[in-house]
C-alpha cells in the first residue's frame, strides 16, 4: 500500500510517541517527598485524609482544582498535522 512519504508504522510511531510525552508530563508534575498539612497557596490546612490520599500534597483541594484548570486550558500541539484536526 502506497502511503506517501511516510513509512508502514509512522503513524502508530506518532501515537506512540504522544503516549509517551503524555506519561512523563504527567509523571513530571507528580509531587515527591512528605505532604504538607497547609496548602502552599492560601495557607489553608489540608486534612488528614488528602494527605493519605495524595502522598506528597501540595495544594488544597480548591487551588488544585484551580491549577488544573489553567493548566487544561493550554492546547497541545498536533503531532499529526491532519486537516481534520486542524479544524476543531
Amino acid at each position: 500500500m502506497a502511503t506517501g512519504w511516510a513509512g508502514d508504522g509512522a503513524v502508530q510511531d506518532q501515537i506512540d510517541a504522544t503516549v509517551k510525552d503524555a506519561i512523563q508530563r504527567a509523571r513530571s508534575r507528580m509531587a515527591r517527598g512528605p505532604g504538607l498539612s497547609r496548602c502552599e497557596e492560601c495557607d489553608a490546612p489540608i486534612p488528614e485524609a488528602r494527605r493519605k490520599a495524595v502522598p506528597g500534597v501540595r495544594l488544597c483541594v480548591a487551588c488544585q482544582e484551580a491549577e488544573d484548570a489553567e493548566e487544561g486550558s493550554h492546547g497541545g500541539y498536533n503531532r499529526r498535522g491532519s486537516k481534520d484536526s486542524q479544524l476543531r
